[in-house]
């Protein structure tokens, strides 16, 4: 079997030297039976060798899609868990910052009512020492008012009295400290 020329005339200067281009089918010069031995063992032994480096290949590929599946589902477990633990905390959040506005609010309202008690008792302890102060200026008042009127009734009673009628105002000032 010979090839046209115009197919070989590209390759002519590496074929120059044999003249021309065919297929030896001369086995002991092409060396077909020791390419068919190695291809046969190829086909016989590669299979095995092959095939047991492809399942142990697979097997650890296997193996780690597992544990990545694995650690994939603790990893969504681990989230699910934080993001619940982290609705608790919102809501315990929520909870204290409810409680402490109550708190404050109370304490607010705690103050103003101590505050408005504290001023009534400052008003009241002025208002009873005004009236304390009023008595006692009155009561000094009546005192001084009363001396003033016995001294001017011991200083004009000398001269409206007569001496019977002193006798007489004296016998009955004895008699009524007498009576009681």
């Amino acid at each position: 079997m010979t090839l046209p020329l115009s197919l070989i005339a590209p390759f002519s200067p590496l074929l120059a030297s044999e003249g021309h281009f065919g297929l030896n089918f001369n086995l002991f010069e092409t060396n077909i039976i020791n390419l068919a031995i190695v291809i046969a063992a190829l086909v016989w032994f590669l299979p095995k060798v092959l095939g047991s480096v492809l399942v142990r290949r697979r097997e650890a590929i296997l193996s780690d899609l597992q544990d990545a599946e694995g650690r994939l589902a603790a990893a969504t477990s681990a989230l699910a868990n934080a993001q619940k633990d982290l609705a608790e905390a919102q809501i315990k959040a929520d909870q204290i910052r409810a409680d402490g506005k109550v708190r404050a609010e109370s304490i607010r309202l705690e103050s103003e009512r101590r505050t408005v008690e504290a001023m009534a008792l400052l008003k009241q302890g002025s208002s009873n020492d005004l009236q304390a102060e009023a008595d006692r200026v009155s009561e000094r008042l009546r005192r001084e008012a009363a001396k003033l009127a016995v001294e001017k009734a011991l200083a004009a009673l000398p001269s409206k009295l007569d001496p019977g009628a002193q006798l007489a105002l004296i016998d009955r000032s004895i008699e009524s400290l007498g009576e009681a």
